[in-house]
């Protein structure tokens, strides 16, 4: 519809008002349109009900059936008997979408650093005290050390998990897509681990994240890094003490432990070089040397073990203090936890733990 001229206007003014309607209009057009704040994507749990069949006849199990038959000459009756009647749960896709929701230092130490936590691991130290003289000698690794990781994983055993391992895999395989592939890894494990060592696939508990036993390992780590070290082949990280305290030590002898060695060095409240706070930003991949670090803090450190480099840590605080953050080094032996569990959060809460074993 034309817009209409203001009558009694003076000659000339319609031109004029004609050219500004067409400027605005132009001026118009060239203001680009507000994008539509993008839909977040459903979440995984959103697009499956909780106890729903799994799809055996679907080509990702097809494909992992050829494999587990023709890779790993599992027979096709034992598959059928394994995997028949599989259904999802539901409720570990809602548990896995909460994983990254992390919480500050001065929230997450206080989980694990407890007094009872405490107590127990000291009391542990004592009654394995022989078996832990054997581990050291064998593993070269702290003993203090183990005993934090197995109460911080399961209570020194008590808290193994509640849910059915091949569940629980299964439903990561087939309804989780951004960590699919890693669980089809983990369950074709899982498979081989229980026939290595005559285990029922049906009668194993663990967490909603495919982690079991006493040490919390998943598949590909049992596999790899559990021992026997209560004198049969059976490695059992279930029910056998010497299995699971040797089994951790044996991860952390790969990941490079060095005995006796520090775990980390305070840095205090601030660093003093762009290269450290490039470093924090940088995560755990990041090394420093340890030079570099004495001189910029201006501290006195205690020596790396091959002058290995270190990483730098920060650490929240609790709000209304007069620092936001606390700074650590961490040494190589704060980097073997970190290959256990990559979090510098979880290693150190080990590191604090241990520390208060000796206390």
């Amino acid at each position: 519809m034309p817009c209409p001229i203001p009558a009694g206007q003076p000659p000339g003014f319609r031109p004029i008002f004609l050219f500004a309607l067409a400027l605005i209009g132009l001026l118009l057009a060239a203001i680009p349109d507000t994008p539509r704040a993008a839909e977040p994507p459903p979440l995984a749990a959103d697009l499956v009900e909780d106890g729903q069949s799994i799809d055996l006849a679907q080509e990702k199990y097809r494909q992992l059936f050829d494999e587990l038959t023709q890779k790993y000459q599992f027979r096709d009756d034992e598959l059928q008997a394994i995997f028949q009647g599989l259904t999802i749960n539901r409720k570990i896709l809602v548990l896995m979408d909460k994983q990254g929701e992390a919480k500050p230092y001065y929230s997450y130490a206080p989980i694990f650093v407890t007094p009872g936590n405490i107590k127990t691991g000291k009391e542990k130290l004592q009654q394995y005290q022989a078996l832990l003289d054997r581990i050291e000698a064998t593993f070269g690794v702290n003993r203090e050390v183990i005993v934090a990781i197995w109460g911080v994983e399961t209570r020194y055993g008590i808290r193994q998990g509640n849910y059915d391992m091949l569940q629980t895999l299964n439903t990561l395989f087939a309804a989780y897509p951004r960590r699919s592939d890693f669980y089809r890894k983990q369950l074709i494990d899982f498979l081989l681990l229980c026939r290595e060592n005559g285990i029922d696939p049906h009668g194993i508990k663990g967490s909603s994240a495919g982690a079991f036993g006493q040490t919390q390992f998943i598949p590909t780590s049992f596999r790899s890094y559990a021992v026997s070290f209560d004198g049969d082949a059976k490695r059992d990280v279930w029910n056998s003490v010497p299995d699971v305290l040797a089994s951790i030590a044996n991860y952390l002898k790969r990941a490079n432990w060095v005995l006796d060695t520090p775990l980390y060095a305070d840095l205090g409240y601030r660093l003093n070089d762009p290269q450290l706070i490039a470093a924090v930003d940088k995560g755990r991949s990041a090394r420093l040397a340890l030079d570099l670090v004495r001189q910029s803090q201006n501290l006195e450190l205690p020596p790396s073990p091959q002058d290995r480099p270190v990483t730098i840590i920060s650490l929240d605080l609790e709000p209304g203090g007069p620092y936001p953050k606390r700074y650590v080094a961490g040494y190589p032996n704060f980097q073997a936890i970190t290959a256990w569990n990559r979090s510098n959060r979880y290693a150190m809460v080990i590191c604090e733990l241990a520390e208060a074993f000796g206390r």
